[in-house]
């Protein structure tokens, strides 16, 4: 095979790779660009050659010229992991390793991107569903002890309320009897659901706008809730009553953040692809609910699905727990991604093929 030939041969390898492969010589100036990497970049590899290209694709502190300066001194390779690059007017999320390679006497440096956005959300709906089993567990357990015993002192304190003969003296009991009840209340709350969804088609897009009349009845007149619908989704199977109680336990959330003024988005688009847990669905609707209050804390992101867990004083913090406990009756998974002015909460929910055979092309209205 002559060099020529090999040559292209190895090209043909390179671009039916799924991570971007960079060559740089030893003045840093990029020589070869595979396939992936122009679609990963959004640029040309025939436009971008002979520059110096890694000032373009990465900040500073994300990888340095004198770090790729050290990899082709001293031979050694560099990998570095989970760095979110944004100059190219998108955001993603990438490993990065760095080669030394000589090509003949030449010195250069071989750069292989792999993006990992995608397993680093799979991996975080995994963890999320297994925090919302352990969470399930415990609960089961804690509500069996608490139970028993509150059933026993409402029991008493009614046969007490009845053989004490002054009105004053009642009260008290009648305080016990309404905070074991309260408790109670409490309790079946942190075990809901407790009801396997009821199924039916529906249009998810009627669930929707359930959910943003019941909101904007209590909205102050300062919140803006905007609607941003994909009119093209077909209707989906799903307990209605369930759905509505799930997105209105998060959009009441976004309400709360963003207080007295601020806008709330409800947008509805379909993903291809997604995995949830273990299942991997070739069509989910994915529902956003947007909103520009103060964000969550950071401590607090990881933690906020459990119950109890609530960055209000005067919050149960059941809400957003009964959510992701409905939603995964329906198979599907809440997500949450914050900054200071942008939460989202993020819910998919697979379209099963036996859905899309018994509903082709069943759009959803506004």
């Amino acid at each position: 095979m002559s060099d020529r030939r090999s040559i292209s041969f190895y090209r043909q390898i390179l671009d039916h790779l799924s991570d971007a492969v960079l060559l740089f010589d030893d003045a840093l100036r990029l020589r070869y660009m595979n396939s992936a990497g122009e679609m990963m970049f959004g640029l040309s590899s025939r436009q971008v050659q002979d520059t110096k290209l890694l000032n373009v694709l990465f900040a500073e502190d994300q990888l340095s010229e004198a770090e790729f300066r050290h990899v082709v001194d001293s031979g050694i390779s560099l990998t570095k992991r989970n760095i979110l690059l944004s100059q190219l007017n998108r955001s993603m999320t990438v490993n990065v390793n760095v080669t030394p390679l000589f090509i003949g006497k030449t010195p250069g440096v071989l750069l292989q991107v792999q993006q990992v956005d995608r397993h680093l959300r799979v991996s975080m709906g995994e963890h999320l569903l297994v925090q919302q089993n352990a969470a399930k567990m415990l609960l089961r357990g804690l509500a069996h002890e608490i139970k028993n015993p509150l059933g026993g002192l409402r029991g008493a304190a009614q046969l007490l309320d009845r053989e004490l003969p002054e009105e004053e003296l009642r009260e008290y009991t009648r305080i016990i009897i309404e905070e074991s009840d309260r408790l109670q209340s409490l309790v079946d709350r942190m075990l809901a659901p407790n009801k396997p969804p009821r199924k039916s088609l529906l249009n998810i897009h009627r669930v929707m706008e359930r959910v943003r009349q019941l909101v904007q009845a209590e909205a102050p007149d300062g919140v803006n809730i905007v609607r941003d619908y994909d009119p093209s989704i077909p209707d989906v199977y799903g307990d209605s009553d369930q759905l509505i109680q799930a997105i209105l336990n998060i959009v009441r959330n976004a309400l709360q953040a963003v207080g007295d003024c601020g806008e709330i988005v409800l947008q509805t688009r379909i993903h291809r692809q997604v995995t949830i847990g273990h299942r991997r669905s070739p069509l989910a609707i994915r529902i956003d609910i947007v909103d520009n209050g103060p964000g969550i804390e950071p401590e607090l992101l990881q933690q906020i699905f459990y119950p109890m867990v609530t960055g209000r004083g005067e919050g149960t913090g059941l809400g957003l727990s009964i959510a992701q406990s409905l939603i995964n009756q329906h198979g599907g998974l809440v997500e949450c991604s914050s900054s200071p002015g942008h939460t989202v909460f993020s819910i998919f929910l697979p379209l099963e093929k036996e859905h899309e055979e018994r509903s082709p092309g069943l759009g959803s209205r506004r």
